[in-house]
């Protein structure tokens, strides 16, 4: 297929004032640059020191080696962690080694990354086995003549184009002809496919777009620079800034993200980081129209609870991984002048610790240790949080305001959204951040994480979130299945969420179910209340809401205290007349116990249908 980018959107407007100009280097320092790489000065110390002592722990032992077997093994069972682990075991290596060598330009630090940088031209894919096209085949091993541009591909070659800026002159005198075989490799294993071929679904040309082509179009960015010159690199470029322009078109006008604030860091952190290699290899960019994009950088402080917790939604942890790359975020709200979320980046680090680290990527790890803004800036004190409301995914927090140390999240949006759970309508109580109403979050990915059977896992069903089945009904799945008359109301005193769930349910017998969630600042409550007109129904409905921590249950009935995973304490109240019972879950997914431990609890209560217009209520208070 002839390759033609997209409609030129805004993106790609600005760039097409400078595209003209001849690209300055990737922005880092190469190893020859003593200033940088010699200096301790302009380097983060405790990290080069952690990745370092980490490098000595690699030399002379044998590197990870990406076994056919496990490609194979996804086909055949659907785990793909296992190989994806060999690969990004291998990938770390190689980023600790880079960063050694530059720091040291020892010998055998540079045959240190010839080994690794030639054990990736030799890796048989760089494709992740779950998004090879091979087991439409019927193959369960890579096919070298069908290269497949996926995520996994794009990260190779990044990082292959950052270790050719770093240390492209210490290659080229230690092994002569690694670089140009890097360049053969990333022609025909990412450059050409990406070309020749216009139906990757990670586009969007359908109108689909999620965080796929941000990932991939700033990776090939990353290499088309470092990697291609004159007119190849030229034709690379166009359509790889015009594929990201579909991206930046669709996101919404606050910013959010449907999949979740894990997802940030590889969607719109991803398009952000590929503009800043844009304006730092061509000159500044007109960027006035992308609004959507800087907004979503405030999307991470939105998100966060307190401390190490954040709304979990869609695939997104409640408590993700703390290495996430806080520097792109602060480089990010500095250059676009957001001065809070800059504020909240450094917060989340300490100086004197080892913020950068080689599993957030090469390119990541290489400007997050030579920012000295960066370095200056962690440690800050965070910003003050405020309420917050996302029409695009119909999702409000309600902070807490004086002695008041509840925190209540509401979601609505639909079924359908990408990486989507069962889940309109669910909310999040936390006490002091801490969830306690819980998302349970995702599982480890496996082969029917993004099947036909994504429903059978039980972290996605309606089951396990805090949503009523109305009579016995559960929720639809797609995006005609969503909640209706989403809205908002805060003052000092008190704070409101509501949403019609009707919609999310097929045949659902009530014409409107409004689900509202309301907190009472000077009571320090928070009030989940359901209200639907009368209706017939054989099944009683069951109200359930998802629990983490030690449940004091009683006989069964409110009231109920929960000691939180922090050791807090809240109390669960509500009718006692009603039939309750408790599910205790047991959790043995490391994706699941970091967070939550080793299990769940689920409330569900049995609410029968007046023959009029009636409401069920939960009140959760804190206990001094």
């Amino acid at each position: 297929m002839v390759a033609e980018p997209p409609p030129e959107g805004p993106l790609m407007q600005a760039w097409s004032t400078v595209r003209e100009r001849k690209p300055a280097p990737l922005p880092v320092a190469p190893a020859s640059d003593r200033s940088t790489w010699g200096n301790p000065q302009a380097l983060h110390g405790p990290s080069v020191d952690a990745i370092m002592a980490r490098a000595q722990d690699d030399l002379g032992t044998d590197w990870p080696v990406v076994p056919a077997s496990l490609y194979a093994r996804y086909h055949r069972d659907g785990d793909r962690t296992l190989y994806e682990d060999y690969v990004h075991a291998r990938h770390q290596r190689l980023t600790r080694a880079a960063v050694t060598a530059a720091v040291s330009l020892e010998p055998r630090w540079i045959d240190e990354v010839v080994d690794g940088v030639t054990a990736l031209c030799e890796q048989s894919s760089w494709c992740w086995p779950a998004h090879d096209e091979v087991g439409d085949r019927g193959d369960h091993v890579p096919d070298m003549t069908r290269p497949y541009l996926d995520l996994g591909a794009g990260e190779v070659l990044a990082q292959l184009a950052w270790i050719d800026a770093l240390l492209g002159e210490q290659l080229d005198a230690h092994a002569p002809g690694l670089r140009r075989r890097v360049r053969h490799e990333a022609r025909s294993r990412a450059f050409a496919p990406f070309v020749r071929r216009r139906d990757w679904h990670w586009i969007g040309l359908d109108g689909d777009v999620h965080n796929w082509n941000p990932w991939i179009h700033g990776n090939v960015i990353c290499g088309a620079l470092a990697l291609l010159d004159g007119a190849e690199r030229d034709e690379v470029l166009a359509l790889a800034v015009a594929g990201l322009d579909l991206y930046l078109s669709r996101l919404p006008d606050d910013g959010a993200i449907d999949e979740g604030y894990g997802y940030w860091w590889n969607g719109a952190c991803r398009a952000l980081e590929a503009i800043h290699l844009l304006q730092q290899c061509f000159g500044p960019l007109d960027l006035t129209a992308l609004g959507a994009l800087r907004a979503s950088i405030e999307f991470p402080a939105a998100m966060n609870l307190a401390g190490p917790w954040f709304v979990s939604v869609s695939d997104s942890s409640a408590r993700p991984h703390e290495s996430a790359p806080w520097h792109s975020l602060h480089r990010a709200a500095s250059e676009w002048g957001l001065t809070s979320s800059a504020r909240f980046a450094a917060s989340r680090v300490e100086a004197a610790t080892a913020v950068a680290t080689e599993d957030q990527g090469c390119g990541r790890t290489l400007l997050a240790l030579t920012d000295t803004a960066w370095h200056r800036a962690m440690g800050s004190a965070p910003p003050a949080a405020a309420d917050v409301w996302l029409p695009s995914i119909e999702l409000g927090i309600l902070r807490p305001r004086g002695h008041h140390r509840l925190t209540a999240v509401l979601k609505g949006g639909h079924n359908a959204e990408h990486h989507n759970h069962l889940d309109v309508g669910s909310c999040i109580i936390a006490l002091d951040g801490v969830p306690v109403i819980v998302d349970p979050g995702r599982p480890t990915y496996t082969r029917e994480t993004f099947s036909p059977r994504r429903y059978d896992i039980w972290t996605m069903q309606d089951a396990w979130h805090s949503v009523p089945a109305i009579a016995g009904i559960g929720q639809g799945q797609g995006a005609s299945w969503r909640a209706g008359e989403a809205r908002m109301s805060s003052t000092e005193e008190h704070g409101e969420l509501s949403i019609d769930l009707a919609g999310a349910y097929p045949d659902c017998p009530a014409p409107w179910w409004r689900r509202t969630l309301r907190v009472d600042h000077a009571a320090g409550t928070v009030t989940l209340e359901d209200a639907w007109p009368a209706f017939a129904a054989e099944s009683p409905t069951l109200w359930r809401v998802i629990i983490a921590g030690e449940v004091d249950h009683g006989h069964g009935r409110g009231p109920v205290r929960v000691r939180t995973l922090a050791g807090r304490t809240v109390v669960l109240d509500w009718d006692a007349t009603l039939t309750s019972t408790w599910d205790h879950r047991v959790i043995d997914d490391p994706m699941l116990t970091r967070v939550w431990g080793d299990s769940l609890s689920r409330l569900t209560v049995r609410v029968p249908h007046a023959q009029t217009s009636a409401s069920f209520a939960l009140t959760i208070r804190e206990e001094p």
